[in-house]
């Protein structure tokens, strides 16, 4: 299994803070020439005024100083974002559950729903909508308080296998008087196949979806599948040769 770790959003800011130290020496350099030059060409009688020269060494320098500090920035989140990428490496391969109402449906492993109701409920069913925004799923679930889970296998009302893809679960209930019941939060599981960063943010990807490291809430090592040896019916045991006195 391979993971892809993308560092777009710091390597361009690496790269932006060295351009814009670069251009600086570049400005500094011709500010010199220009002063060497008038001061070789000043009237010894009458010369310049050097306050506004020393005004644009100061700036120069104050310039130089915040590029400096960008550039220790940048070396910093890229120690920590590397921190960040090794810690979520680790999660390469692992069965995680994370808050979210979307989910990924592989097509094999059945899909865990966690969710948290703070009172009883007269009634609460789980609905699943695919990438369309259609009902293909409702199932009825448990509906006192406290913390349930639920596993969808993948299939619609009919019974038939979904494809593969992302589908949203959405918990709908109702308190004892028939009040539609609010903040019901769900959790999902899914296999986590790799990481990436966004703008210095690492993300782990669990079918098509980024999941952000900080939604995670569980994490545990997949199980190992085998592959059953068939029965071919014969005895490989050891078999007893009768002697040859019992049979004589």
């Amino acid at each position: 299994m391979t993971s892809d770790v993308t560092l777009t959003g710091t390597a361009q800011s690496a790269a932006s803070t060295q351009t814009q130290s670069i251009k600086l020496a570049e400005d500094f350099s011709q500010f010199l020439t220009l002063l060497t030059t008038q001061l070789q060409n000043q009237d010894p009688l009458n010369p310049m005024d050097s306050t506004e020269f020393t005004n644009q060494l100061v700036q120069f320098s104050q310039v130089e100083q915040a590029i400096n500090t960008n550039q220790k920035l940048d070396d910093l989140l890229s120690l920590q974002l590397g921190s960040i990428s090794s810690v979520a490496l680790g999660y390469v391969g692992m069965d995680v559950t994370y808050t979210s109402a979307e989910m990924n449906w592989d097509g094999a492993k059945p899909v865990d729903i966690f969710y948290n109701m703070e009172s009883d409920a007269s009634v609460a069913k789980i609905n699943i909508y695919d990438e369309e925004g259609e009902l293909v799923r409702s199932m009825e679930a448990p509906r006192t308080s406290g913390y349930h889970e639920v596993q969808w296998d993948g299939k619609d009302n009919s019974g038939q296998a979904l494809p593969v893809g992302t589908y949203t679960v959405k918990v709908d209930a109702a308190d004892l008087d028939g009040k539609p019941m609010e903040k019901i939060t769900t959790a999902v599981s899914g296999n986590v196949r790799g990481i990436e960063s966004q703008n210095g943010v690492i993300f782990l990807l669990v079918g098509e979806r980024a999941v952000a490291l900080g939604n995670v809430i569980q994490a545990k090592t997949a199980p190992e599948t085998t592959t059953p040896v068939p029965d071919t019916g014969t005895d490989t045991g050891d078999t007893e040769t009768p002697d040859e006195e019992d049979t004589a």
